[in-house]
């Protein structure tokens, strides 16, 4: 029996106001498929690239989490909040008198490995509570610095009290705090105004589709032609082509000796261009293996 339901990802455009889950919940509705996830939270208040998983591509979404990230970001510099951002409450103003140039310097600072304290306004859990949920108790807990990467980090505009940047970054940087701590380094408190993703992996802010314009195509029954191909998100893996006998192995369980590769994981296709299975290089026993098997059918 071959799997026939669709299957893939689409690339929305997140408005503001909504969670992530909120997200996933009206594309459930809208293709009557429960098998549906996202890659990589988005704030509510943040707008952006949002990659939705349907159907067998659920079982890709754990890849997808790792992602690199690019942001556009407005901070407003002499106002700080309890979340670090504007849906959050006022708890402290200052003066600003800083130069554009000073807010360059400082910017600099961040591009590199850094370590980051995650906000208490967070969907991070702390012995099964998330810690949103305590901070809206009053309660304040030590949090363990993270190492993040920021490639990039370039000031856009610069019209006092706000300043805009764009933001390459690895998965897990909270822009949040960037827009914390530097107002902590200023000297001014900042808190972020404005938030867009505009580019998770391969998949950028040109390809996004608003939601309100997937759930029209949804109700004419075309939704199917907006997906994107599990190809397409792990295009940064390696593709070998596999004959019917290493396809049989795959299916099987079995390792794989025939694959000639300088590198730890790839993509498997079959002879028709199928996307088999994702597969790893055991460097102990020097076979590869399927990590994860993606075959459309069972008729091995």
């Amino acid at each position: 029996m071959r799997d026939t339901s669709p299957h893939g990802l689409l690339i929305l455009n997140k408005p503001g106001g909504l969670t992530s889950h909120d997200v996933v919940n009206r594309v459930r509705r809208a293709t009557h498929i429960r098998q549906v996830g996202h890659a990589g939270t988005l704030d509510p208040m943040a707008t952006g690239v949002l990659v939705m998983c349907v159907g067998q591509a659920t079982r890709i979404s754990e890849y997808l989490l790792g992602h690199d990230k690019t942001y556009r970001a407005t901070i407003r510099f002499g106002v700080e909040t309890n979340t670090y951002d504007a849906d959050g409450e006022v708890v402290a103003t200052h003066a600003v008198q800083v130069e554009r140039a000073e807010v360059e310097q400082v910017l600099h600072s961040f591009v590199g490995e850094i370590r980051q304290i995650p906000p208490m306004y967070s969907a991070l859990k702390r012995d099964g509570q998330k810690l949103y949920d305590l901070a809206r108790q009053g309660i304040e807990i030590e949090r363990e610095a993270r190492a993040v990467t920021v490639y990039t980090i370039d000031l856009r505009d610069y019209q006092a009290p706000d300043v805009t940047i764009d933001v390459h970054c690895s998965a897990g940087t909270y822009i949040r705090s960037i827009a914390h701590d530097l107002g902590v380094m200023l000297g001014t408190g900042a808190h972020l105004m404005v938030l867009t993703r505009t580019a998770s992996g391969p998949f950028t802010e040109q390809q996004a589709i608003e939601l309100d314009a997937f759930e029209a195509s949804a109700r004419e029954g075309q939704w199917q032609t907006l997906l994107q191909s599990m190809d397409e998100a792990l295009s940064d893996w390696p593709l070998v082509v596999i004959d019917e006998a290493d396809r049989a192995r795959v299916l099987n369980g079995a390792p794989l000796f025939s694959i000639r590769l300088n590198a730890l994981r790839c993509r498997a296709h079959d002879a028709q261009g199928n996307l088999l299975a994702l597969l790893v290089f055991d460097q102990k026993k020097q076979w590869w293996r399927a990590e994860k098997v993606l075959a459309m059918s069972n008729d091995q």
